[in-house]
């Protein structure tokens, strides 16, 4: 590990639109952020093929393109986007303390103000035909990919609330969802239950899985298969939503913020602030709610204003 430390006022950690968004906030405060794009720049949003509902894109554009626009915005207005991984942080509990980062495992960062936006990463089977078929017909959000299967047939994979939700909402859209339970019940609430029971074109099969996911370049259907009996079926469709959770990205913060069961992070009322003074967290770490990459972009907006704001205190305090 090299013993050179820099010096920073505003350390945003990880990419996507709430990282992007803070930095291009932070930048024009003149906080001179620094950004450390992790493994896969841009965040999740760059495996969506087609993005239509994020405002100022009139014609539609893909998630890859659309971080490199943000990514283009933010270092024009100063932001430095290095490509790298935090691996620990030592965060101070103090106001006006400096927090100690390290990336790669090799270099040392001491940032005045930390925005957290290490995003949420969607929860798959695992199964090589459904990988390799992401973004060409398999998703793991209704809401952002419904509208592209429009009077189409689809199938959701999912339980809770959530599977029962993004079934329900694609019902509206698609002319029939097939909901695939792996066990004979729905982990689901009773009035979702209820609302997928009463949805004339939604179909639950209990006790069914995925065996593939059948297409070479496009989904063209799934073979399932019925855990009990061993029977199998192809079910020709153009859609695959995965909807068995997601898993906030943390690990790092564990014991030193506090977050929930799941780890999703704990902010302060309706700021970005977390329990400790100077660090701030934005996206969908801290969101379990909505995951859409404007909400995204908006809590990125608000932690760069927090970041200013506390940074703009000390001058009164110290």
């Amino acid at each position: 590990m090299s013993d050179k430390i820099e010096r920073i006022k505003c350390l945003i950690i990880r990419s996507g639109p709430a990282g992007y968004t803070a930095a291009i906030y932070a930048a024009r405060a003149d906080l001179k952020p620094v950004m450390y794009t992790g493994m896969q720049m841009g965040g999740q949003l760059t495996t969506t093929t087609e993005v239509d509902n994020f405002p100022g894109y009139p014609n539609g554009t893909d998630g890859t393109a659309m971080m490199e626009d943000l990514k283009n915005q933010a270092e024009r207005f100063g932001t430095e986007v290095r490509f790298g991984l935090v691996t620990s942080v030592n965060f101070s509990k103090e106001i006006g303390g400096i927090h100690k980062v390290v990336v790669d495992e090799s270099i040392n960062i001491e940032a005045e103000t930390v925005i957290i936006s290490t995003g949420a990463t969607a929860k798959y089977l695992g199964l090589e035909s459904e990988q390799r078929l992401i973004g060409g017909g398999v998703s793991a959000c209704a809401t952002c990919d419904g509208f592209f299967y429009r009077k189409q047939d689809v199938v959701v994979v999912g339980a809770g609330d959530t599977a029962a939700e993004e079934a329900t909402y694609l019902s509206n859209i698609c002319n029939k969802v097939t909901l695939l339970v792996r066990k004979d019940y729905m982990r689901a609430s009773k009035a979702m239950q209820h609302r997928v029971s009463k949805t004339a074109n939604l179909e639950v099969k209990f006790n069914t899985e995925i065996d593939e996911v059948l297409g070479e370049n496009v989904v063209e259907g799934v073979r399932v298969f019925n855990n009990i009996s061993g029977e199998k079926e192809v079910i020709d469709v153009t859609g695959v939503f995965i909807a068995i959770g997601h898993k906030p990205n943390t690990e790092i913060f564990k014991g030193i913020l506090d977050m929930d069961e799941t780890g999703y992070l704990h902010t302060k009322g309706k700021s970005t602030k977390t329990n400790l003074p100077g660090v701030f967290a934005a996206g969908d770490v801290q969101d379990k709610e909505y995951r859409q990459a404007v909400t995204a972009a908006g809590t990125g907006c608000m932690a760069a204003l927090d970041a200013e704001r506390y940074l703009g205190s000390l001058d009164w305090i110290l």
